[in-house]
């Protein structure tokens, strides 16, 4: 029953989403070429709170929880499971202050109007999960970054999202890259919850009334670890933090 009333309901929702891209795209290329980096952030940051609203239409809540224990003043990774493009609209409005940079496969890198502009421009980088050695110093780049920047990054270790909400197994070696060249850095981990739900029929047409929750963990000062015991604490906390489904 949901689905057949999901169908009129999802068609006027991508049809904001749509404009919604359409109108801020133009936005951020007058704000990256003519007042630069923080305004080009600021049409990003509102650019995901519109988008969050859109979602509204689908009777969709947000709870994002204990982000008071985010250090503040330092380089920090934020490590999360990964169900929907979902995740990455909340975590781009909610983590605001931290200047999120995204690790993204690169097909996103173009044709996706507002999206692919910001990642090619907002400093993420796009990498091939086909290429794992051209990987290597896009990461490290990034790593150097936000270490001299005390700015931070977002990875999803799965790779890919989950369709089920059941976390896949996580990779290391972004990661791994991300904590040695930003060894002041905090491993921050998030469990997401719900998000999967938002495309179980797929992409047409979409869940309603559900609620995304992300709920900081306890961050792990990377200097203060082996690499291996951050591994192994942050897959476990992150999955401890998912709800069994």
């Amino acid at each position: 029953m949901q689905k057949l009333i999901s169908y009129p309901i999802s068609a006027i929702y991508y049809l904001c989403f749509g404009l919604t891209l359409v109108v801020f795209h133009p936005i951020q290329w007058i704000c990256f070429n003519i007042f630069g980096y923080q305004a080009h952030k600021k049409s990003v940051d509102y650019l995901n709170l519109v988008l969050l609203r859109c979602t509204n239409i689908l009777g969709t809540r947000y709870s994002f929880e204990n982000r008071g224990l985010i250090p503040k003043n330092a380089p920090l990774i934020f490590v999360s499971n990964h169900q929907s493009l979902y995740d990455i609209i909340a975590m781009i409005w909610y983590l605001r202050d931290f200047h999120c940079q995204y690790v993204s496969k690169k097909e996103l890198g173009k044709g996706i109007p507002s999206v692919s502009y910001n990642l090619r421009h907002g400093g993420s980088v796009l990498i091939d999960r086909k290429d794992p050695k051209q990987a290597v110093p896009l990461i490290k780049g990034l790593s150097e970054y936000i270490e001299k920047n005390q700015r931070s990054a977002v990875i999803f270790p799965e790779g890919t999202r989950s369709k089920t909400g059941k976390p896949k197994e996580f990779a290391q070696s972004g990661l791994k890259i991300l904590c040695k060249y930003a060894p002041s850095a905090y491993v921050v981990p998030i469990s997401i919850n719900n998000s999967w739900k938002m495309v179980k029929f797929g992409f047409f047409p979409l869940g309603l009334g559900n609620r995304l929750s992300f709920t900081v963990h306890k961050p792990l000062k990377v200097n203060e670890f082996d690499f291996a015991e951050i591994m192994q604490r942050t897959e476990k906390i992150i999955i401890e933090g998912i709800n069994k489904v």
